[in-house]
């Protein structure tokens, strides 16, 4: 009796040890195929960062894909990125991508991507783009983004039009951009430090300058995600405030409510506040010396109506892109989006 209690014992440890050795077994390749399940996360995340939507036309292209990090986090490797709106005939390309994210949150991706960038159009202009760093941290919801934060350091860009000639060189010490669905809204947030701009054949380099930019899209969160594919055509929103500074006390602040009709063309009411006018004259004068005439007439118009002070704010209307000055004085006239 005792033999044969001890040979079933033997025999039950052996099956308990073959089924515990088949549940690793299986729980690994489980844990393996949702391994590679959740790198397609990352890759999808990231392709629609850069901009793929494939609803709109818009197919993006991650060549030498490699993946790392396993069994613990999702690297993801790309010798060279490519996207392609077919559409409006847009193409950019970029070098050398690296993006990571725990695996138990593959939806939270950080990359980081290398220069140089080039973007071309079908109207003959060309972005040749070069950077310090470049990084980016964005959470998915399903295939789409919800939300995105993107640093560049010491961005320098080169912009040249085949058709007419001009070019132009930018520099920007640093340019932050932060994106977020909010319910059915987009909120837009983007940050430039230190901006310079030289345009070819210009008499003057332009000063350098801060700007800043709080945007609400009303009814936009899919452009984020992709599942809008009517971009701002038709669109509403609210600019709560855009701000620019070339030092000195020198700021320009505009804030309102605006929209596009259905051809592009913008339509808002705005308010414009203007420190140091007379500077803001004399910059513009020593950066444009052909339209010294007009910056005068223009100057010597808001400080009569800032009351002789050297601080003004004034409406600004858009109607279907023509802009005017507290609605009666035109200056011209906003081409479409």
């Amino acid at each position: 009796m005792a033999a044969s209690s001890q040979s079933v014992a033997s025999g039950r440890g052996k099956r308990m040890w073959l089924v515990g050795l088949g549940l690793i077994v299986i729980l690994a390749g489980l844990y393996t195929g949702g391994w590679f399940y959740a790198t397609t996360i990352v890759k999808t995340t990231v392709l629609k960062a850069l901009g793929e939507q494939n609803a709109a036309g818009i197919s993006g292209e991650c060549s030498d894909m490699a993946f790392s990090g396993f069994p613990f986090s999702i690297g993801l490797s790309c010798a060279k990125v490519t996207v392609d709106d077919h559409v409006k005939g847009v193409s950019a390309s970029f070098d050398n991508l690296n993006a990571s994210a725990p695996v138990y949150q593959p939806n939270h991706v950080g990359w980081r991507l290398k220069s140089p960038a080039e973007i071309r159009t079908a109207q003959g202009l060309t972005v040749s783009a070069e950077w310090t760093d470049l990084q980016s941290n964005l959470v998915a919801k399903g295939r789409g983004v919800a939300q995105s934060q993107t640093v560049i350091d010491g961005l320098k860009a080169g912009i040249v039009s085949s058709f007419t000639g001009q070019s132009a060189d930018v520099t920007a010490a640093r340019t932050e951009m932060h994106a977020r669905q909010n319910g059915d809204d987009l909120e837009l947030a983007i940050g430039v430090e230190n901006a310079t701009a030289v345009i070819k054949d210009f008499p003057q380099t332009l000063p350098t300058a801060s700007t800043s930019a709080d945007i609400t899209l009303t009814g936009k969160a899919g452009l984020l995600d992709g599942s809008d594919g009517h971009g701002l055509y038709g669109a509403a929103g609210v600019l709560r405030q855009v701000v620019i500074d070339i030092g000195d006390g020198r700021v320009m602040t505009l804030t309102g409510p605006f929209n596009f009709d259905d051809r592009g063309f913008l339509s808002g009411q705005f308010k414009l506040q203007i420190n140091q006018i007379g500077p803001w004259g004399d910059s513009l004068k020593a950066t444009i010396p052909a339209a010294k005439n007009m910056i005068d007439t223009a100057t010597k118009l808001l400080k009569s109506l800032a009351a002789g002070s050297d601080k003004v704010s004034v409406d600004l209307t858009a109607d279907h892109g023509r802009l005017s000055l507290s609605g009666f004085i035109p200056l011209g006239k906003i081409p479409p989006i």
